[in-house]
């Protein structure tokens, strides 16, 4: 179907992934079989977007591609899964398939190889479900993919119960593929998707943070907040961020309205964002609920920083983040009310604020902050501007005295240790320590050895 598609001079041909992909089907192809790449490379290439690795559908048995590949990962040999290593990419290389039974909701209970056309049956989304011929420059659609493609529809292949029913996450990946495609989910799949929303809790935790992130990050990311929100997955899967919904809050600071609308507008705004961020600005007012007063003046969250912080960090344990992303996350929460006092912070402080971990972050969600509600970016000038105007060395300076100066002085490690260093800090961020010799005699002046 619709040849020539890509064409001998497209720029793709080129791409070293696509140079491997190629490779690897000539190869199966000269052994016998038929090999077609297939899935999201091929609805990436028809959307005009270049894919970052391929997959491949072949006829050949496991056995035979691991004769015809030195390098080759058995993942899922079992269903004939495997990753082929290619000197620019690795590729899936799957057998083609046909699967029946799924009682845990993710895993086929029977598997036997079949046809490209009993193959395709399996998959999720018939825009996912096209195969593409590189050989012949042919592409094959046994579901109607390219018609749902040319309509900006995403529709499930065959009955969507039957598909949502084989793997839960495929739930979570409607929403993705929607919010990502800027595509209009079917009528037949969304009442599925509806029905079905309960279901997703039987997901594991990773794959429910993993599929998340990818929302997060891939674009629209408010899109799949929003459909997440109607759809009622979002009660599901992130009842914190779910709360948000209907939360007031003061029109004079806030004129967008409620809490989640104010969350999904700095989605909106975000653009591309690590994961740290985009979490970050999605957790970042979970506190506003549990902290809501009608106060006489107006609408307070008095210590919704505290309690977001608190629930952000049991949020990030849940969804089993690595250390390193939860005390990031965590920290965007704890930290994203300070901004408002930039400007009577003391020097020493301010640069304290300044040189924490990941502060570009930080400044990001803040302007964030700003945009998606009143839009005075006032606080976000002056950090910015106290940022560029200060050197790195300004705000990591080497310690003008260490703990063995001090041991060499005669004082012992403990406390009134520490609260000598931490005073030293303070006063050489301040300006008011610059030599070494300087700051032993204030700390002579000031902590007696004899009081130790």
């Amino acid at each position: 179907m619709r040849a020539p598609f890509l064409g001998p001079d497209h720029p793709v041909r080129q791409d070293p992934c696509f140079v491997d992909a190629l490779e690897v089907v000539r190869r199966l192809a000269a052994d016998g079989h038929e090999a077609l790449l297939v899935g999201g490379p091929v609805r990436d290439l028809l959307l005009g977007t270049p894919p970052h690795d391929y997959d491949v559908a072949t006829s050949a048995p496991p056995r035979a591609v691991q004769r015809l590949f030195p390098k080759v990962i058995p993942v899922g040999v079992a269903f004939g899964v495997q990753i082929v290593l290619m000197p620019h990419s690795q590729l899936e290389v799957a057998t083609f398939r046909a699967e029946e039974g799924y009682a845990d909701g993710r895993h086929p209970d029977h598997v036997r190889f079949s046809t490209p056309e009993e193959d395709v049956k399996r998959r999720d989304f018939t825009v996912n479900g096209l195969f593409y011929d590189p050989l012949t420059d042919r592409l094959i659609d046994h579901v109607g993919g390219l018609a749902d493609l040319a309509a900006r529809r995403l529709r499930a292949i065959g009955d969507p119960f039957a598909r949502f029913g084989e793997d839960h996450l495929r739930l979570l990946r409607a929403v993705r593929f929607a919010a990502r495609l800027g595509f209009a989910i079917e009528p037949a799949t969304w009442a599925a998707l509806l029905d079905l929303a309960p279901k997703v809790t039987s997901v594991s935790t990773e794959r429910l943070r993993e599929e998340l992130t990818k929302m997060l990050v891939q674009g629209n990311a408010h899109q799949a907040l929003d459909l997440l929100d109607q759809s009622r997955l979002l009660d599901q899967v992130l009842p914190e961020v779910a709360a948000l919904r209907d939360v007031a809050q003061p029109p004079q600071f806030h004129p967008e309205g409620d809490v989640l609308t104010h969350t999904k507008l700095m989605l909106q705004l975000m653009g591309p964002a690590s994961p740290t961020l985009a979490w970050g600005v999605l957790l970042h007012d979970i506190g506003k609920p549990p902290t809501f007063e009608q106060a006489p003046d107006r609408i307070r969250f008095n210590g919704h920083d505290a309690e977001g912080t608190r629930m952000a960090d049991a949020l990030c344990e849940r969804l089993k983040f690595s250390k390193h992303d939860r005390e990031r996350i965590v920290a965007l929460v704890k930290e994203h009310l300070r901004f408002m006092h930039a400007k009577l912070m003391k020097p020493s402080t301010l640069k304290r604020f300044l040189r924490q971990p990941g502060f570009d972050e930080h400044l990001a969600l803040h302007r964030l902050d700003c945009l998606g509600s009143h839009g005075d970016l006032e606080i976000f000038d002056f950090v910015t501007e106290q940022l560029n105007a200060t050197p790195p060395e300004a705000l990591r300076p080497p310690r003008l005295v260490t703990g063995d100066d001090l041991i060499a002085l005669g004082y012992r490690p403990g406390k009134r240790f520490k609260d000598i260093l931490d005073d030293v800090e303070e006063r050489q961020l301040a300006g008011e320590l610059t030599t070494r010799e300087g700051t032993l005699e204030h700390v002579r002046r000031t902590w007696p050895v004899d009081e130790t």
